[in-house]
């Protein structure tokens, strides 16, 4: 069977704006999740996020362009910029070069400010660019026209397993010979009005406003929620022996994917779904050991328990070292799982795992090597990361130095 690889990496996060500064400052146990900046949060219970700071999409994109694409595309498409100038690839058959990107909301900002246009102005002050600028997909079409890429343009919008997905997507489609390459792009910024209001309501965040940086505390027991972050992850996939001929830097192979459904609540977790996604990847990989798992670890005390009693599951006697990174940079919904996985993938290059921070006071119930507040340092072979999703979908992805 085909061998995939990764042979560029780009990402953009509330601690840099690339992805050497903003993982250096991971490993480094750093936060950037700091009070609310992008809107007025006088009216709100949640006053806090992991905001990407100083991004200017000028420099990634046309000026007159800029108003025509939400802020998660112009998130996505700096992420994809790094990861193409990373792959160092000098020509390519467009044909067989696609697109999967990957979001869980996509444009709620420019819905939430024109549908306030047409409650006040109406409709005939909507924006032309509107649609086309929130619709999630157009990621993908963004990125394909800024680069050429004619193979395959898909999209995964499955909530915070929508980046692990897109990774699976890519890889599907490069197994069944539809494509030499693709470029994978998960791209989230729903820190608006509606976006943290309507996560508040359901009380999923953290209001721990008065101390940010302690605010998002995975498995820990004084957790009371997660923060939210925006960003974007973008990694290029290539078949090993064109990556190898052509001298390429490959960051690790993809060895196994897991997908599995909850069929059962629409927020919930259960233990059975997770489960069996990180079992169909373990099974696929047929991997002697894995060492590291970056965890969806969001700070909740549903999901922290559950997936580490899903973990211990799936692992028995063997189980890896563990930690969530969301403590950091905040869950970045659906670009969560592109992040992740490049951290991961950093990981096996610099043999260095990042720690989970804030874990102060750990969950009796969250009784796994968290790597609590300080990276360790250590050779790393094969690595996994977990997304799990509203509605009950889940993914697994591991990768293996190469």
């Amino acid at each position: 069977m085909r061998r995939v690889v990764v042979t560029g990496l780009g990402m953009i996060n509330s601690l840099g704006l690339d992805k050497e500064s903003s993982f250096k400052a991971i490993v480094d146990g750093k936060c950037g999740i700091k009070s609310i900046s992008l809107f007025d949060t006088e009216k709100h219970s949640v006053k806090i996020a992991g905001e990407v700071p100083g991004f200017d999409p000028t420099t990634i994109m046309n000026p007159k362009n800029v108003k025509k694409a939400d802020r998660f595309i112009q998130l996505g498409l700096a992420a994809a910029k790094e990861a193409m100038s990373d792959a160092k690839l000098s020509n390519f058959e467009a044909e067989n070069f696609g697109v999967s990107s990957a979001s869980g909301i996509g444009g709620l900002p420019t819905i939430e400010k024109n549908s306030i246009i047409n409650h006040n102005r109406g409709p005939r002050r909507i924006s032309p660019f509107f649609i086309p600028s929130a619709l999630i997909n157009m990621l993908g079409g963004f990125v394909s026209i800024e680069y050429g890429l004619k193979g395959p343009n898909l999209s995964s919008v499955t909530a915070c397993a929508a980046g692990t997905h897109a990774i699976a997507e890519a890889y599907k489609t490069m197994i069944l010979g539809l494509a030499d390459k693709m470029l994978v792009v998960g791209a989230e910024s729903a820190i608006s009005e509606v976006g943290i209001g309507g996560f508040a309501a359901m009380k999923a965040l953290s209001t721990r406003n008065d101390d940010p940086q302690k605010a998002s505390r995975p498995f820990d027991k004084d957790r009371d929620g997660f923060v939210m972050g925006e960003g974007a992850g973008a990694l290029v996939l290539e078949d090993y022996e064109d990556a190898k001929e052509r001298g390429a830097t490959i960051y690790g192979e993809i060895i196994g994917i897991g997908e599995s459904a909850d069929a059962n609540h629409i927020t919930a977790p259960t233990l059975d779904g997770p489960l069996r996604a990180m079992k169909m990847a373990i099974k696929m990989a047929n991997y002697p050991k894995i060492d590291y798992i970056n965890a969806h670890g969001t700070s909740t005390p549903a999901n922290d328990k559950n997936e580490t009693t899903a973990i211990k599951e799936a692992f028995g006697d063997n189980i890896p070292l563990v930690s969530s990174t969301k403590g950091q940079v905040g869950h970045c919904l659906g670009a969560a799982g592109t992040i992740e996985a490049i951290i991961c993938l950093l990981a096996l290059r610099d043999d260095v795992l990042p720690p989970t921070i804030n874990l102060e006071n750990q969950d009796e119930d969250c009784d796994l090597d968290y790597i609590p507040n300080v990276a360790k340092k250590m050779r790393v072979e094969c690595v996994m990361s977990n997304s799990f999703g509203f509605g009950g979908t889940n993914g697994s992805v591991i990768f293996k130095r190469v």
